[in-house]
């Protein structure tokens, strides 16, 4: 029995060694910031399905919002979506700050732009803050108005809880104002440059690639960020174009 207990004691300590790698390690955190970016994507592309159902339908987008909830699947799937972006965002500042700390004072040293590297991959850490602002900004525009509203009323708050499924009103009234399409726009740019070298870079950090699908996923990136981030602007423009041009609708 004693025996046992230090087998299986080993065996935790295996595991946890493990996991300490990926946390204390350079490719481990990059291993984690890749796996936390692609589940990122993947629910980008679930938040433009869905937002292109109010372009051609309010009843269904507000269905889908009365379902997306305060549910008890949307609040884990919320925590989740929170977990993952605060993981990408800490890893991502973390890395950042370990390549400035390798390089030392050579990172002054060079101005132009090395051959075969991407702007995007220099200017990471900026587009990561426009992106987590833009985020900061949407969160309160609709997530603040609606999901927090409905947990607050259930929580026994006095809260008025009228339009907390009526996503399209939020819509309607964010993307009327041009400042607000402004800068909304060039969060989805943010978005788009980030995605066009994180997207690849992600797969070659997890191993899928090689040389020919190196380029290929790269390819791939941009077609997909481009579809992504050209889908939200489309929406965005839209429901301006809805709200301030007597001629449409």
């Amino acid at each position: 029995m004693h025996i046992r207990n230090i087998f299986k004691q080993t065996i935790i300590l295996t595991k946890l060694k493990k996991l300490m790698w990926l946390k204390d390690s350079s490719i481990g955190r990059k291993l984690i910031m890749s796996i936390s970016g692609l589940f990122l994507v993947l629910f980008l592309t679930f938040h433009l399905a869905m937002n292109f159902a109010a372009v051609f339908s309010a009843e269904a987008y507000n269905t889908i919002c009365e379902f997306l909830g305060a549910n008890w699947y949307a609040l884990v799937g919320t925590l989740v979506l929170v977990a993952g972006f605060l993981v990408h965002i800490v890893y991502a500042f973390i890395l950042t700050l370990q390549n400035r700390k390798a390089r030392g004072n050579d990172r002054y040293a060079v101005t132009a732009r090395p051959k075969g590297v991407e702007w995007a991959s220099q200017n990471m850490l900026v587009l990561g803050i426009i992106v987590v602002l833009g985020l900061v900004l949407h969160a309160w525009q609709f997530w603040a108005k609606m999901q927090l509203v409905e947990l607050q009323h259930m929580a026994g708050m006095d809260v008025d809880t009228s339009l907390v499924t009526n996503g399209v009103y939020y819509i309607e009234q964010v993307f009327s104002n041009p400042v607000y399409l402004v800068l909304y726009l060039v969060w989805f740019a943010a978005i788009w440059f980030h995605l066009t070298h994180g997207f690849w870079s992600a797969i070659h950090t997890i191993g899928w690639n090689n040389l020919v699908w190196m380029n290929r996923w790269k390819t791939i990136s941009n077609v997909f960020s481009t579809i992504i981030c050209l889908g939200f602007a489309f929406i965005a423009i839209w429901f301006f174009i809805q709200s301030n041009c007597s001629c449409v609708g």
